[in-house]
């Protein structure tokens, strides 16, 4: 065979039996089709199979840590509130109260300062001392103005107790805290002829004056408790309810 000229025809070989296999294959052979779908069912089915397998183990593992997942989301909510109620506390008495999270302690109480007066009040008394000796009567009669302040002593014990079902806040027995005096006028100050008026007993009528005005004020602690209670609750306002007590007092002995 010369440069240029043309092969020789040859006869149906191997080149033509991939022809007209490729050929089959492209108009579809029965054969090649049923040992297809002979790979694809099973396949289908382990697939199939595998993805059930995981679906069930993400439905078991949703189910078996939802108690969990349940008592941290209420845990962390119940946390949240006693915050809250350190925030009031510390917004209306700069202390931090003592708070438990279903008996738990979670925050323990602390505190800037040593008392928090809640209510005030001025009051005005008199009290008169006459006495006779030896037929000499000295008398004594004052008038005074005093503020007297009723509220609590920080260094006792306040504790917020948070439960799913309610919030409990303890607080101790408000009290008075102080009698200042404001102002006394000397209404008598008689001496007898050898009963004389000692400094004794000027320093005793200021005590008893002073004296009368705790006692005239001896409803202002009991105020005193009602009014912090409600403004407690007015900043403190949870989802749960809320009782504040005031435990008996320790008897003495």
């Amino acid at each position: 065979m010369f440069w240029g000229e043309q092969p020789p025809f040859m006869p149906f070989g191997c080149g033509g039996r991939y022809f007209f296999g490729l050929m089959a294959f492209r108009h579809g052979d029965p054969a090649a089709e049923k040992n297809s779908r002979r790979i694809g069912w099973p396949l289908a089915f382990v697939i199939v199979l595998l993805l059930l397998a995981l679906l069930a183990a993400f439905v078991f593992y949703r189910l078996e840590t939802w108690p969990g997942r349940t008592a941290s989301g209420s845990l962390t909510r119940l946390e949240q509130l006693g915050r809250e109620a350190r925030d009031s506390f510390v917004k209306l008495a700069h202390l931090q109260p003592k708070v438990t999270v279903n008996d738990r302690v979670y925050l323990e109480q602390t505190t800037s300062v040593a008392e928090l007066a809640v209510l005030a009040r001025r009051v005005q008394v008199e009290h008169e001392m006459m006495h006779t000796w030896a037929g000499s009567t000295k008398r004594v009669r004052l008038h005074g103005t005093y503020l007297v302040k009723a509220g609590f002593d920080l260094r006792k014990k306040f504790t917020v107790n948070i439960r799913p079902n309610e919030i409990v806040i303890e607080l101790p027995h408000a009290q008075i805290l102080s009698v200042e005096e404001e102002k006394v006028e000397v209404l008598a100050l008689e001496n007898g002829l050898w009963n004389r008026i000692s400094p004794g007993d000027v320093e005793k009528e200021l005590a008893a004056l002073s004296s009368q005005a705790r006692e005239k004020s001896s409803a202002l602690p009991a105020e005193a408790e009602q009014t912090f209670t409600r403004q407690l609750l007015e900043k403190f306002r949870p989802e749960q309810p809320v009782r504040a007590i005031f435990p008996a007092p320790t008897p003495r002995g």
